[in-house]
């Protein structure tokens, strides 16, 4: 039988599976129109880019200025703050909810009451379908400063309001925890689907030989688990510098910039609010190549400890 090209091969399948590549074509046409056209615009980090200065100036004769706007960016007095701040709440955000959908994950995979079980995995779940907007909207009116049911119950037993969002004491941990308590039931998802395929013969094994239901958890199921883990875990670390524009923007206010202002809000003021489309530009193009080094870096960590990385 004619072994087949390469291109011979591409095509065969393409045509055999055609239904399959139909199916996954909306996703495609996504990426490429929403995330890989818009990389075309990253040059206007190089240029002076004047939205309303006519064709010549925007298109066929640019204003070029190097690297000045990084420069800038570098230099100027919020650099060490966006930074700081950025990879303190994104840090907080793996250290307390990567382990957390992986402990939920474990702990649901327990339980052995089928209709328990299902309603724990709803209620953990129903968070991921309320927009940023909402969640805020709660958050502002349970921890209002005069009006909210937890500053209600401090005053009841004699302690004195606090104003939780407007204290950079508090700020941090209430992004934190908020953010934890709307993906964790979610982010467990992944993990379970990967727990129901074990082999149960390894569980019963394991109890034969007088394991109790932590050691199996630890000794078969986490292990079981461990690519889904490092997979998860270099995809998260290479988003590090995303710390959730969305729920810090509709949080934070100018009395806790100092610990909440991060890069996403920054880029926002300047490149919306303030029409420095360029420098707005420039400084989210430094966020995505730091991003991409921690990728790299953590994957090649992974892949030198024995593990399965993203290629």
């Amino acid at each position: 039988m004619m072994k087949r090209s390469g291109n011979g091969t591409f095509f065969y399948n393409l045509r055999k599976y055609r239904h399959l590549y139909f199916l996954i074509l909306p996703g495609f046409v996504y990426f490429i129109v929403f995330h890989y056209i818009p990389m075309f615009g990253v040059v206007i980090s190089f240029q002076n880019f004047q939205p309303f200065s006519g064709l010549q100036k925007m298109i066929f004769q640019p204003e070029w200025v190097g690297l000045r706007h990084f420069q800038t960016f570098f230099n100027s007095f919020y650099f060490n703050r966006l930074l700081t701040n950025t990879l303190l709440i994104s840090g907080y955000k793996l250290l307390f909810g990567f382990p957390a959908a992986i402990i939920l994950a474990l702990m649901i995979n327990e339980v052995t009451h089928n209709g328990f079980k299902r309603m724990v995995q709803t209620i953990s779940y129903l968070p991921h379908f309320l927009s940023w907007v909402i969640i805020t909207g709660m958050l502002v009116t349970m921890l209002a400063q005069t009006t909210g049911p937890i500053n209600t119950i401090i005053t009841a037993f004699g302690g004195t309001p606090i104003a939780f969002l407007g204290e950079t004491g508090y700020f941090r941990s209430i992004l934190v925890a908020s953010d934890m308590w709307a993906k964790v039931g979610w982010g467990s998802i992944l993990y379970l689907a990967a727990l129901s395929g074990i082999n149960p013969a390894l569980y019963e094994s394991a109890r034969m030989d007088g394991a109790n239901r932590l050691q199996q958890a630890i000794h078969i199921s986490l292990p079981g688990i461990s690519h889904i883990i490092t997979i998860t875990l270099v995809l998260s670390v290479g988003d590090i510098l995303n710390a959730g524009f969305e729920q810090v923007v509709l949080l934070y206010s100018p009395v806790v910039y100092s610990v909440g202002d991060i890069i996403d809000t920054y880029v926002y003021r300047e490149g919306l609010l303030n029409s420095n489309f360029s420098y707005a530009a420039a400084i989210g193009m430094f966020k995505n190549v730091v991003g991409l080094i921690f990728l790299l870096v953590t994957n090649y960590a992974v892949k030198r400890m024995g593990k399965e990385g993203i290629w």
